[in-house]
């Protein structure tokens, strides 16, 4: 069974910060997420299994699903709870279905890392056109990463803001990249892009 599946992505996020919360329940069809549950984010190859994995995860625990999106090429999943050990049960269940282990999800693979200093009044239009979350304001610093697998950038983005004071303006976890666009001031936003690129590069993985 090991052979047949591929586990793309297991991203685990031990307690969800307030801005991220807030982002994801503007783009959740689920149950919604609250500021300091924690939280799994696995994606899978084929994608159709995630609807048997969501399945098993909540008859199992008392883990919430919050997501269950089918790509052509890849399905992910979301389930959250207060309880970290709820979560942490629901991630071994959907490992043994698959029969597979944490070691062997993917590395994140880091596509794209921009910081834009002093964002000009025109840019901030056309950015804030395609946004979900904060309002971009000319002027501060723009930070925008691109990973692959999609559904890592959930765990890059909670943990930029766990270290760094700066807003969420959008992120994009489904499809074959996942980004984010934060903002702030420039230091708060390098500050940011040092957690959250440390934050995928102690994944462990093939």
């Amino acid at each position: 069974m090991a052979d047949k599946f591929e586990l793309r992505c297991y991203a685990y996020l031990d307690r969800c910060q307030p801005q991220y919360a807030a982002f994801v329940g503007t783009v959740t069809q689920g149950d919604l997420l609250i500021e300091g549950m924690a939280d799994l984010y696995i994606e899978v190859a084929p994608g159709n299994e995630v609807f048997r994995l969501v399945d098993t995860a909540v008859k199992a625990t008392r883990s919430k699903p919050g997501a269950q999106i089918v790509e052509r090429e890849f399905g992910m999943l979301e389930v959250h709870s207060f309880d970290q050990a709820e979560v942490i049960e629901a991630g071994r269940i959907v490992l043994d279905r698959l029969g597979l282990k944490i070691e062997d999800r993917k590395k994140p693979e880091i596509a794209s890392v921009q910081v834009i200093t002093r964002v000009d009044p025109y840019q901030v239009q056309l950015l804030n056109r395609f946004r979900r979350g904060a309002m971009l304001v000319a002027g501060e610093t723009l930070f925008i990463l691109e990973v692959q697998p999609a559904a890592y950038i959930n765990l890059a983005a909670n943990e930029a803001e766990k270290y760094a004071n700066i807003k969420i303006i959008h992120i994009t976890s489904v499809g074959r990249f996942g980004r984010m666009w934060l903002s702030g001031t420039e230091a708060e936003i390098l500050a940011a892009k040092q957690a959250a690129l440390q934050a995928l590069e102690s994944v462990e993985g093939r």
